[in-house]
């Protein structure tokens, strides 16, 4: 169940988007289909080398709207899709500076390319909620150039000035009646320079940004037409399946080739490094079934010596010591007020390892012939993926024609600095080459190979010593935080961790809006278990330690942790503030009484540049928590589709509700994983789901992160309600209300 609300935006121009400077722009290409290409650039870097001072890297052309003769316009989507709207968010950007018909705009996904490198980070990818917010001048501009080149084929058509020209809906309109389709205009408009300057629409003007607007792949998905990774089939394909170790690291000693081979339809059984530096063994048959039975049958036998056995339970209690103790210095203060506060609160939290699990587990397609390659699949990191696979198979990155495939569901699993299961795949058609064999090879992994596969939110524990006045003021807070770096070893590290501290390890706390006297330390322990990001990264935890503590600090106040809340942000946040009165506003909040047997909770946080805010609603139904409803107040600044900032948030809410459901972890015993399948690791399923409705600020700024900024604030919002139902501070996820 579920209520969509979007607020007005604002009928005059709060932004001026027009007088910016244009860069990079370059050229139009030959005639493509028919129709205009239209190719340029925008020069990228990645945020940390741009604070350095590095210079942009140059980036090649390549195409990003196409116009064909029947007017329908295709645009190049330079994203992966796996449902957070992109495929038309981005289209969206183009077709408003175009005014063409929305109705004839269609959207591909781009290969592997220089050109579709984020203007921002300077490599393809799809990550950090930046893609609609870091593509939202390049696309405008690429539609604003592709309709200015419009006017001048028809100014030239017509002898008449440009300035006397206008467009509507996908024509060109003349001062005497002409009337030109921009699928007519096309072959000559191909031929115009692209201007090196072009004039931008503010706000007032959009006709199409900013309203809820219906996904342009909706009936595709809806029919089964769009190709996903695992959908995608080439001629004489073959398939793979690879046993792996069970303890990271671990090297293959012997397995049974034979009675794997035996198997009808196994045509090979080759032994493979693995990116954690041990080995695996491949199975490669005609056919996924045959190749999981052929492994099956190879009863392999690993030598898991020489490399850490972690035990997760022996490793929270050595990160609880670690917490007792001062770690790199993140955020300085003056704590020393700790000692003789007349009040104190010490309170120790723990999150466990999280696996990604997306709906479509991984899989590679690869056709390696002697000079070149080519790939399918669904990466959330093209430039990274393509390079990794390159020296792999010994080629240079432009001998490798990486295809971007739909991939069901991703929250960071498809975006790994290694690219592991990228280049396993390359390991794989190597391997298999080398054999003597040429056809192409899919891998395939299975739900079990995905839990046990590795790059997991790393365990964390929090430790914070908050001193009070006898008024409930707060004197000092000294707050430590212990978990694995997700950027340590990483092309990353060095741009991204600075004086020890792996920023995305502490964000969330030490970017609190709130003004409290805060020292801050980490420990970033090395653990053999593969870590990585996951949706919205570090905000998994810190919010959920902040967001709780804020409320409890508030009761113990004697205060509404809403106005609490408010007092500690002060003038500086007024996005929060928005954010989290329009949750109370639209909630009922300290308005509507509620039902006996049911009680509020309350969060706001930021992360991705965008707040998010709930007001909840929980009770306890026969000693099991249960969330009735969530209201949610969102300011991501200009919403370009309100429908898709609205599904990434229902989304994003339902995802974080999963982390406090029981059996929501990862854990491991003598260096293996325990879990195998969603039998034994829970995600959230449709009856968890409450009844939600999102609300968004009024914005004309340009658009901040939206993809993971639904996530952080649901799970302490909900343990806030709770503690007011059952009296208990639940300090861990997931919950276990009756140990708590």
């Amino acid at each position: 169940m579920r209520e969509l609300r979007f607020s007005q935006y604002p009928g005059g121009a709060v932004g001026d988007y027009t007088g910016l400077s244009r860069r990079g722009f370059l050229k139009t290409s030959a005639l493509a289909a028919g129709g205009l290409m239209l190719e340029m650039s925008l020069p990228g870097a990645m945020r940390g080398a741009a604070a350095q001072g590095a210079a942009p890297a140059p980036v090649v052309p390549s195409a990003f709207v196409r116009i064909a003769p029947d007017d329908t316009v295709t645009i190049q989507v330079n994203r992966r899709a796996f449902g957070q709207g992109v495929q038309t968010a981005l289209p969206m950007l183009v077709a408003e500076e175009l005014d063409c018909d929305w109705a004839k705009v269609r959207s591909e996904l781009a290969p592997a390319a220089d050109v579709y490198k984020d203007p921002l980070f300077g490599i393809q990818m799809t990550g950090g909620s930046g893609s609609v917010a870091h593509s939202w001048l390049q696309y405008r501009r690429i539609g604003a150039s592709a309709r200015a080149m419009l006017i001048a084929a028809a100014a030239q058509q017509w002898k008449v000035p440009a300035a006397q020209l206008k467009t509507e809906n996908g024509v060109v309109l003349g001062p005497n009646g002409q009337r030109a389709t921009y699928g007519s205009l096309a072959a000559r408009a191909q031929a115009m320079p692209v201007p090196a300057d072009v004039p931008l629409k503010s706000p007032s003007a959009f006709r199409l940004l900013g309203k809820p607007t219906g996904r342009l792949d909706a009936r595709a998905k809806s029919t089964g037409v769009p190709m996903y990774g695992m959908d995608f089939k080439l001629p004489n394909l073959k398939v793979a399946v690879v046993a792996r170790p069970p303890v990271f690291g671990a090297k293959v000693k012997r397995f049974d080739a034979k009675a794997a081979k035996a198997v009808k339809g196994v045509r090979d059984v080759l032994e493979i490094p693995d990116d954690r530096g041990g080995t695996a063994v491949a199975v490669i048959a005609d056919g996924y079934w045959q190749a999981k039975t052929g492994r099956d049958a190879l009863k392999p036998e690993w030598d898991t010596s020489g490399v850490e056995h972690v035990d997760t339970t022996a490793q929270l209690a050595k990160y609880k010591e670690m917490a007792r103790t001062p770690g790199t210095v993140a955020i300085d203060a003056d704590v020393s007020k700790l000692k003789g506060a007349p009040k104190t609160l010490v309170a120790e939290y723990s999150f466990p390892y999280l696996a990604h699990a997306p709906m479509e587990p991984l899989n590679c397609t690869v056709q390696l012939s002697d000079k070149a390659a080519e790939v399918w699949t669904g990466t959330q990191f093209q430039t990274v993926d393509q390079a990794a696979i390159a020296r792999t198979l010994e080629l240079k990155p432009e001998q490798v024609k990486l295809h971007t495939l739909m991939a069901g569901g991703g929250f960071g699993r498809r975006a790994v600095p290694t690219s592991d299961y990228g280049v396993e795949a390359a390991q794989v058609a190597k391997a298999w080459r080398k054999a003597g064999h040429r056809e192409p090879v899919k891998v395939i992994w299975s739900r079990e190979d995905d839990i046990h596969g590795g790059y997991y939110r790393p365990m964390y524990v929090h430790r914070a010593e908050i001193g009070l006045d006898d008024k409930g003021n707060i004197l000092a807070w000294n707050h430590t935080i212990v978990g694995q770096s997700i950027l340590a070893g990483t092309p990353f590290e060095k741009m991204m961790v600075k004086n020890g501290i792996d920023g995305t390890s502490v964000e969330g706390v030490s970017g609190t809006p709130y003004a409290v006297p805060l020292r801050l330390t980490l420990h970033s322990p090395k653990v053999n278990v593969p870590v990585l990001w996951w949706r919205s990264v570090g905000n998994t935890h810190t919010a959920y330690v902040m967001e709780t503590l804020i409320d409890e600090l508030a009761k113990q106040a004697g205060q509404d942790p809403v106005a609490y809340r408010y007092a500690l942000m002060g003038d500086k946040h007024p996005r929060h503030k928005e954010a989290l009165a329009l949750a109370v506003e639209r909630s009922g909040y300290g308005k509507t009484r509620l039902p006996e047997g049911q009680a509020w909770g309350v969060a706001v946080h930021e992360s991705f540049d965008s707040v998010v805010a709930y007001v909840v609603v929980a009770e306890m139904r026969n000693g099991t928590p249960r969330l009735v409803s969530a209201t949610a107040g969102v300011h991501c600044n200009f919403a370009v589709n309100p429908l898709t900032v609205a599904a990434q948030v229902e989304g994003a809410a339902l995802m974080g509700l999963g982390t406090t459901l029981p059996g929501a972890a990862i854990t491991m015993k003598d260096g293996e994983v325990e879990q195998s399948n969603f039998h034994q690791y829970m995600v959230a399923r449709l009856p968890d789901m409450p009844a939600i409705s999102v609300h968004i600020a009024s914005s004309g700024d340009a658009p901040t992160g939206m993809g993971e900024p639904g996530l952080p604030a649901l799970a302490p919002a909900y343990a806030n309600a709770l503690f007011t139902l059952t009296g208990k501070r639940l300090r861990s996820l997931p919950f276990d209300v009756a140990k708590a």
